[in-house]
């Protein structure tokens, strides 16, 4: 399982037993002897795909997190995402669509909840901050005489050092859930 294998590969790194990670909204106490992450707000475990996210992070985190590059890329942008478009169009793009779509202006209703800041871009922009070193840009553009409504999720290119082209697919799907 998924799981198993973050947590293998993270132990291997030789980390503290006890770590605490800002995620999104949330802050995540992981527990390395019991293999536990642990949502400090709800006290509770975390979901497993989110346990797994918050483990590759740290992972990359304790090797060293890149410095950011300042160069916003589109998710199919990126290389290797060959079979992963779909999955990432679905759970990130349709779902902000669906619910701003009709009204991008409604998206900055929900900055006090999240660790978001205003952006240039798009008719409506925002920047997320998922993870330290991880902001996620969500642009979205008013529909038209043309073209019905539209929305796009950047990243910083460095996020292809942290994560694999699953993990951002996951991440983008998280982001959009909570906004």
């Amino acid at each position: 399982m998924a799981i198993n294998k973050a947590w293998e590969e993270f132990v291997k790194l030789n980390p503290p037993k006890e770590l605490a990670v800002k995620f999104l909204a949330d802050e995540y106490s992981v527990n390395i002897i019991g293999k536990q992450v642990l949502s400090l707000s709800c006290n509770v475990p975390a979901k497993e795909y989110v346990a797994i996210i918050i483990l590759h992070f740290l992972a990359k985190k304790l090797k060293g997190l890149p410095a950011l590059t300042g160069e916003w890329l589109p998710f199919r942008e990126f290389s290797g995402i060959e079979g992963y478009f779909d999955a990432f169009k679905k759970r990130s793009i349709e779902p902000i669509l669906r619910k701003y779509g009709k009204n991008p202006e409604a998206i900055l209703a929900g900055l006090d909840k999240l660790p978001v800041k205003k952006a240039e871009g798009g008719d409506v922009g925002i920047v997320v901050q998922a993870f330290e070193q991880v902001p996620v840009l969500v642009k979205l553009w008013k529909a038209d005489e043309e073209f019905g409504p539209d929305a796009n999720i950047y990243f910083d290119r460095s996020v292809t050092s942290i994560f694999c082209t699953e993990d951002i697919v996951v991440l983008a799907g998280i982001v959009a859930s909570q906004l």
